[in-house]
């Protein structure tokens, strides 16, 4: 190899080190490593000359260079001679020590350079810096640091030296002044001390197993007493952190009679230390190194040091911290307690007498402080500590009761390391169990995140529930993973569930329980509970009224009903052994049905019921009189428990009345219901509801002793305010009496209820109502809300009964009568209690029962009823939520319950009578309501109405045909709702007609499953009436005109009619309008009564029209249009023509009117169509403002014209006759849109515009061009083209049209769209179009051009053979005087390889030759010709003969080259591309090796713009490289092409290149020369990533060149032109110029 081409691309490299970016400087340092991998002593040898030459070189870029020798020499050591190792030894010498002041970066990077060395050659690197370590002398700072860094690489090598380093150092200690020198030297001495360590504990592997740690004792002892006598007091921070940081390493040094002498002064002075928080846990580690060394030499005075030790460790403990990020704190505290562990192990009865009465402490911090030491102390001291449990668990008493949750969690903490080393099986262990379980019973909050498991913030937000989780976590944990806990937990936790102010813990207690009594089980231990011999144990029947309870809210408590439940299946033997196979069947089942639900799925109700027959299934299979005596007792002791849950204590109400349900002791029945009745906590709704379903279910085995009871219960002095029999009652208010009332009414509802319906219908009058009867006069809310349920519950029973139908219930108007006076009670403005509600639910119950109501009676009930509800505003109205006391949500639910009874109500009302009458009865009440000028009474009563009819259809059956007299009445009430303002009323309006017809049909024989195709459409109307367009709204509602005219009876049209004329003053004017509408449907239907209206004068019309809204006179006046121009055409469009423009929208409506009928619509578009062709498009004028340029003005009759023909073409009546005219609309418009481009409107209509925008009316622009393109939409819309429209919209054709600079691209996509979607229509079109290619006017001849040219893509047009007119009409064109009619046409020839292929091998010759003729285009300034034909002819190659090819084909080559790097990307593209489809024509006819020459020439070229900004010349490149590939000769590099340049994948650009110049090297060796010669034309590139891809494509062409024929290449041109370009202002291009100046080291 060449040393002096290396050296110079080294220092090449070297020079570019003063570049200022960083990226640069690493590809710099990238490559002298590159550089030294290959060469490793020419560079090290090169960077040392080059640095000692450049002396003046700023040191930021010597680092540079010295960062890459420690590079080299790392990799290369082992390679390193010793010459060399010396010269680099050397010159880092020099470098380090060069400047005595610290320049860190530099002086730094020559140390580790000399450290890097030292790996190896730890002599010669010694030789030379103990040159610069001389005694008596003070050393440099960089000397000492290399010194301790090699002590710590290469401890095998270094501590040899040690000792006279030691001896050298010793003296220069108290020569160090500055504090920097001073901290150097105590990094170095605890360098030292800690590779004397290491060196001592691997003495086998030594080199030296001679070596005795007293052979540095003295020289360490000596610099100790400097460090910590004269140092360690200094007031610099720094210097006295590493003094602490070199006493620990060093103090397992000192001689130990030494360190027993030292221990009095050493440990306080660092102690002192502790002042300085931020310094803290750097104390800490050294201190506690000191520990360990002066506990393993057994020192005897440290007990001395004892107090002042644990003091100030605690402190350190119960400090609090200072920073947030609290790593530092942390590390402290971690060392702080390793020091406790030092200190524990050595003396136990001394820590624990300093630490366990700190836990008295009231200090907070003190006592979380104690326990976290005690938890150390327990876990990494145990076996220490063994004699010592029963003082520690003394001792923790007093924390179990403070309140703070810091030392609760510190305590749960301590509680759990004690578990694990046998703590809790002592006396006093009892306590610690019970603390844990108290925690876990702490309020659950669901939203509560944990803390961080190591945060020591004082401040910490540390709540409850974080409590709570850590003892959940630390009990699960205990029970499950920790055997020996099993004898402590198993069966004391059991005594934890019954207590209900544990509930919290309930969870985890059963998780726990259930782990333990499984384990038990599977061990075959003792299982069976004797809760007789041990009083803490809960009985059987205390656990199974806990548990069900407990399992009646099943989610609560994080599931706590699977866990009590799974409990419960457990303890099966010891609760009673005869229910083990019960459970065993149906508890797992219940515990799946809870997995299978959710909260907001499970009904609690069905829940509820599911336990209690498990309940009463267990009292039957025990059948055991004197346990369920014992369970009752029991279950009513419990009672009082629950006073604080309500739910629980409901349920456990529940479970009662089943057990005493299931008791066979009367007596105990008895008095039982007493106490019951006594006790109870009247005052609460829940306990209230418990009680009367206790009383319920009693009731289903002791009816008369229940009934008995309540009696007893009526006839006390508890209703009277004077003193009573039960003393309880005394002090009762009014208020309180009231609740004990409604207890007792619901006791009786549910009474009825539940009792043997045998024996309750005959008790229902006599014994129930009698007492229900006396409270009726109240105002008290409950005791009102409870009478009506109790009604309910006793309709209920009377309706289930077998005996119903032959009971009379007498008093039941009396109850329909009170039921009302509650309901008019309530206030009629606010909807505030459920009254309304329950009291129209048990009218509805009422009505079902014999004997029926009065007509009167009946009437009443509806009319108030509705006037109660019906007024009421809807829950979000300003004036609801004003008055309401009710959340949002319990507002809605009331209101939509409300109107559901007062629906159910009028439902039960009809049941009764299924008649007309009936139902025109009801709807006379409620028709006020439904055209209500209020929404929400409107909605309310239309809501009910299609309920109720629907009810009335379902339910009518009808045994003979009879008339339905007052369906006109009805229909004309409901038919015009449906265009009402409100969507909602508007369904439910379409509901009430459906169902009417129905109950019509049902009226005339039909079943009630028939289903009539008519009447059916209605449910499709529903749809469109959710949309509030009125041109919807006036389709549906004349659809359903016509539903109704057919289906109602002749002899019901007149009321229908007259009743529906009232319906035009409806407040709501939609539906006055849907009168109307329909009015004129029924009578069109009816008969021709339209036509008898006799034409008016189209200026009245006009007038009219503009001076109303309403719709159906709008309609009206259209119709008279049309009628007038069926007669007189030409004085009808003579007159719209002269009315001004823009079009206002009373002209819109009339021209509208002339699309329906396609007779008429045809005539009058020919007429139009006429207007536009006749006369000139615009005229040219001089624009005023803009010198000689000429202004475009549109003329005024076509553009009339252009405006009719949009607005007849936008109806959609007028298809028929816009198919038929199709080809001369499309045509007329088309054209109009060419000419209309950049044309302004008339003078005149502008003037206009100005003036009415003066008069404050709203601006209205005519835009011609814009009316044009509008009126073609309509057009092709209107013939059934959606397609077309649809296709151009979406490719932005439509705006393209209207743009001067894009119009052709918009024609070409209308094309597109045509061939696509109406292709038939294209052969009149052409043929009328045809002769615009010789129009006068440039614009359409663009026009034409373009749409033929995008035709010729197409096969339709062959289909229609029509391609060979158009291609003569193209050829024809290439002498066209406009450029883009030239181009366009030369566009289309080569879009006949798509649309014929056929026909361009048939004419092959031909349009080759245009093609060229095309890229010689003279009149072609930009290219644009070029381009086409480039585009074109890539097209054409493949489908033209080879013979025809081969003649151009060089030429073509020849011609495309410059466009390669031309500036425009889209020639870029186009002529790349080109040559990719030349390639493919060069395989036969002889020419393969000069279109060879023509690929190596562009090669280059083609690899480089893969890295061309833009992504279509990268595709190009892509595609014409791999149609290059198969004529390289190179299989591997033609496999390559073609795998990895797919365009629509990613490639990774490095490693391909990489690859590529792998195999050009290996098969065209002898192309390097002409290969790097082409890369350097690009150095020069305005592209900055191309320019940084052609020094790296030279880079990897000279990595895989081999030496032989590298020597054709001029390196030393090269070296020049990139050092050139190292220069270059882009960072990547520099950065790769630095990586191939690497690379060149292969040839150099």
């Amino acid at each position: 190899m060449n040393e002096s081409r290396v050296k110079r691309l080294a220092t090449t490299l070297m020079d570019a080190t003063t570049d200022k970016d960083p990226l640069v400087h690493e590809q710099i340092f990238s490559a002298l490593c590159y550089l030294g991998g290959a060469e490793p002593e020419g560079v090290l040898n090169a960077c040392e000359e080059y640095l000692r030459q450049h002396d003046k070189l700023a040191y930021p870029h010597r680092v540079i260079i010295l960062r890459a020798m420690e590079a080299v020499v790392k990799s290369s050591l082992s390679r390193l001679d010793k010459s060399t190792a010396k010269i680099v030894i050397l010159l880092a010498s020099s470098e380090m020590t060069k400047s005595k002041d610290l320049v860190l970066e530099w002086q730094q990077a020559a140390s580790s350079v000399l450290v890097a060395v030292g790996r190896r050659f730890i002599n010669k690197v010694m030789e030379e810096v103990l040159t610069k370590f001389q005694p008596g002398v003070l050393p440099h700072y960089f000397v000492v640091q290399t010194f301790a860094n090699l002590s710590v690489t290469n401890v095998f090598g270094m501590v040899p030296f040690l000792g006279s380093i030691l001896g050298t150092m010793l003296p220069m200690l108290g020569m160090a002044k500055q504090d920097n020198m001073k901290s150097v030297f105590c990094y170095a001495l605890q360098s030292f001390s800690e590779s004397i360590q290491e060196y001592m504990a691997n003495l086998d592997q030594a080199p030296d197993p001679t070596v005795r740690r007293d052979a540095f004792s003295s020289e360490i002892f000596s610099a100790y007493e400097v460090l910590f006598t004269s140092w360690l007091p200094s007031r610099e921070a720094k210097l006295r952190l590493a003094v602490v940081e070199a006493l620990g390493p060093m103090s397992h040094l000192l001689p130990s009679e030494k360190l027993e002498e030292q221990l009095p002064r050493l440990i306080p002075g660092l102690l002192a230390l502790y002042r300085k928080p931020a310094e803290a846990y750097y104390v800490s580690k050294s201190l506690c190194q000191i520990l360990e060394a002066s506990v393993d030499t057994g020192s005897r005075t440290l007990d001395a040091q004892l107090d002042a030790l644990l003091h100030a460790l605690q402190l350190q403990i119960c400090a609090p911290p200072l920073d947030a990020a609290m790593s530092i704190q942390l590390k402290n505290h971690n060392e702080v307690l390793r020091c406790f562990t030092v200190l524990a192990s050595a003396f136990p009865d001394h820590v624990l007498g300093f630490l366990l009465p700190k836990l008295e402490s009231g200090n907070e911090r003190t006592r979380v402080g104690i326990l976290t030491i005690l938890r150390q102390i327990i876990n990494s001291a145990s076996s220490h500590m063994e004699m010592k449990k029963p003082f520690i668990l003394a001792a923790l008493k007093l924390p179990l009761q403070d309140n703070s949750n810091m030392v609760k969690r510190a305590m749960v903490q301590v509680i759990s390391a004690m578990a694990h080393h046998g703590y809790l099986e002592q006396m006093g262990g009892e306590a610690m169990i019970d603390f844990l379980i108290r925690q876990c019973a702490l309020p659950i909050d669901q939203s509560f995140q944990l803390p961080r498991r190591h945060s020591l913030v004082e401040g910490e937000d540390l709540t409850d529930s974080h409590i709570r989780d850590i003892s959940v976590n630390t009990l699960l944990l205990l029970s499950t993973t920790v055997d020996r806990m099993h004898e402590v937990l198993w069966p004391r936790l059991l005594a934890f569930v019954v207590p209900v102010h544990l509930t919290n813990a309930l969870t985890p207690l059963c998780r726990s329980l259930v782990s333990l009594a499984t384990k038990r089980q599977e061990e075959g231990g003792h299982f069976q509970l004797h809760h007789e011999t041990n009083g803490n144990l809960p009985s059987p029947y205390a656990l199974v009224g806990r548990l069900l309870v407990v399992a009646s809210q099943p989610y609560a408590g994080e599931g706590r009903g699977s866990a009590a439940l799974r409990l419960l299946n457990v303890l099966h033997i010891s609760i009673h052994k005869t229910l083990e196979q019960l459970w065993n069947e149906r508890i797992p089942a219940l515990v799946e049905y809870l997995e299978a639900n959710t909260k907001a799925s499970l009904s609690q109700e069905k829940w509820e019921e599911q336990l209690l027959q498990l309940l009463q299934q267990s009292l039957v299979t025990v059948s055991d009189a004197t346990w369920t005596c014992q369970l009752t007792r029991e279950m009513c002791r419990q009672l009082s428990s629950y006073n604080g849950s309500p739910s629980e204590k409901n349920f456990l109400y529940k479970c009662i009345g089943t057990t005493l349900a299931t008791c066979t002791n009367k007596d105990l029945v008895r008095k039982q219901l007493q106490d019951l009745l006594e006790t109870a906590r009247y005052q609460e709704e829940a306990e209230r509801e418990g009680l009367a379903s206790c009383m319920g279910l009693c009731a289903v085995t002791y009816l008369d002793e229940t009934l008995a009871r309540l009696e007893e219960f009526v006839k006390s002095d508890v209703f009277r305010k004077s003193a009573g029999l039960f003393s309880i009652f005394k002090d009762r208010s009014d208020h309180e009496v009231e609740k004990v009332k409604s207890a007792l009414i619901l006791c009786y509802g549910h009474v009825a209820q539940c009792a043997p319906k045998e024996l309750v219908l005959a008790r229902i009058e006599a014994d129930i109502l009698r007492n229900i009867f006396l409270y009726f006069h109240t105002k008290d809310l409950t005791l009102k809300l409870c009478l009506i349920q109790s009604v309910c519950m006793i309709c209920q029973a009377i309706c289930t009964s077998a005996q119903s139908g032959d009971f009379s219930f007498s008093r039941k108007a009396e109850l329909v009568l009170q039921m009302l006076d509650f309901i008019r009670a309530e206030p009629p403005d606010s909807l505030r209690t459920p009254i309304r509600q329950r009291a129209m639910t048990a009218c509805a119950h009422l009505i079902a029962l014999e004997p029926p109501l009065s007509d009167t009676g009946k009437a009443e009930l509806i009319e108030t009823c509705l006037n109660s509800v019906l007024c009421l505003p809807p829950p979000e109205s300003p004036r609801e939520r004003e008055s309401s006391v009710l959340e949002a949500g319990q507002k809605e639910r009331l209101w939509c319950d409300t109107l559901k009874a007062l629906e159910d109500l009028l439902k039960s009302l009809l049941q009764r009578h299924m008649t007309p009458q009936s139902l025109q009865t009801l709807f006379e009440h409620l028709s006020p309501w439904t055209r209500s000028a209020k929404e929400c009474e409107r909605e309310a009563a239309m809501d009910i109405s299609a309920a109720v009819l629907a009810f009335y259809r379902e339910k009518l059956i009808v045994s003979a045909v009879v008339p339905f007299h007052n369906l006109g009445l009805l229909m004309a009430l409901f038919s015009p709702r449906c265009t009402d303002s409100l969507a909602s009323v508007r369904l439910r309006a379409v509901d009430c007609v459906y169902s009417l017809l129905y109950i019509q049909l049902s009226y005339e024989g039909f079943s009630r499953d028939h289903k009539d195709e008519s009447v059916e459409k209605l449910k499709a109307m529903k749809l469109g009436l959710k949309d509030p367009d009125v041109s919807v709204l006036f389709q549906a509602c004349c659809n359903i005109a016509k539903v109704i005219a057919k289906r109602l009876p002749p002899d019901q049209l007149l009321s229908l009619l007259l009743s529906m004329l009232e319906g035009l003053t409806d407040p709501d004017k939609n539906c006055s309008r849907a009168a109307t509408v329909m009015i004129n449907s029924l009578l069109k239907e009816r008969g021709a009564i339209l036509l008898e209206k006799v034409p008016e004068i189209l200026s009245v019309v006009h007038t009219k029209l503009q001076e109303v809204e309403e719709e159906h006179i709008r309609k009206a006046a259209q119709q008279m249009v049309h009628t007038l121009a069926s007669q007189h055409k030409a004085a009808v469009m003579s007159s719209l023509l002269n009315n001004p423009l823009p079009l206002d929208s009373a002209t819109c409506t009339m021209w509208r009117a002339l699309a329906p009928e396609p007779t008429l619509a045809s005539q009058v578009l020919e007429l139009l169509l006429e207007k536009v062709n006749r006369d000139v498009p615009y005229t040219e004028n001089k624009a005023f403002l803009r010198g000689s340029s000429l202004e475009r003005v549109a003329t005024f009759l076509p553009l009339g014209a252009t405006c009719a023909l949009h607005e007849i073409m936008s109806v959609p009546e007028s298809g028929p006759a816009v198919l038929g005219l199709y080809a001369q609309l499309f045509v007329t418009l088309l054209l109009r849109v060419s000419c209309s481009v950049g044309v302004q409107p008339p003078k005149n209509l502008q003037s206009r515009e100005r003036k009415s925008v003066g008069r404050g009316q709203p601006s209205r622009t005519l835009d011609p061009c814009r009316s044009a393109v509008e009126t073609l939409q309509a057009m092709l819309t209107q013939a059934g083209s959606e397609e077309v429209v649809r296709a151009v919209a979406e490719g932005g054709g439509w705006e393209w049209l209207r743009s001067v600079e894009r119009h052709h691209e918009g024609v070409a996509l209308l094309a597109s769209a045509m061939a696509k979607h109406a292709g038939p229509r294209l052969s009149p079109i052409v043929k009328n179009l045809a002769p615009m290619l010789n129009s006068l006017y440039d614009s359409q001849r663009v026009t034409t051009t373009a749409f033929f040219a995008e035709l010729l893509l197409s096969k339709v047009v062959s289909d229609l053979i029509l391609v060979e007119s158009i291609m003569d009409s193209m050829i024809a064109r290439q002498r066209d005087s406009c450029t883009a009619v030239r181009m366009l046409a030369l566009r289309g020839l080569g879009n006949m390889t798509s649309g014929s292929p056929e026909k361009v091998r048939q004419h092959g010759a031909q349009l080759l030759a245009s093609m060229v003729n095309g890229m010689d285009d003279k009149d072609d300034p930009h290219s644009l010709v070029a381009l086409e034909a480039m585009c074109s002819l890539s097209k054409v190659l493949g489908f033209t003969e080879e013979t025809d090819v081969r003649s151009i084909l060089l030429h073509i080559a020849i011609r495309i080259r410059p466009f390669f790097d031309s500036e425009k990307p889209e020639l870029r593209t186009a002529s790349i591309t080109l040559f990719g489809n030349l390639t493919r024509c060069s395989d036969d006819g002889g020419c393969e090796e000069s279109f060879f020459e023509q690929i190596l020439n562009g090669l280059v070229t083609l690899l480089l713009h893969l890295q061309d900004p833009k992504p279509e010349v990268v595709k190009a490149c892509k595609f014409a490289l791999r149609m290059c590939g198969p004529s390289m000769g190179c299989a591997l590099l033609c496999d390559m092409f073609q795998n990895h340049l797919h365009e629509d994948r990613s490639l990774h650009y490095g490693e391909f290149m990489n690859d590529v110049c792998k195999h050009l090297m290996q098969n065209y060796p002898d192309m390097l020369n002409r290969l790097v010669a082409a890369n350097l034309f690009y150095f020069k590139s305005t592209w900055a990533d191309i320019r940084a891809a052609a020094p790296m494509f030279v880079g990897f062409l000279i990595l895989h060149v081999d030496r032989a024929h590298s020597q054709q290449l001029d390196l030393d041109e090269l070296i020049a032109a990139l050092a050139v370009l190292l220069k270059d202002p882009v960072t990547a291009v520099r950065a790769k110029v630095a990586e191939t100046l690497g690379r060149l080291v292969r040839i150099a």
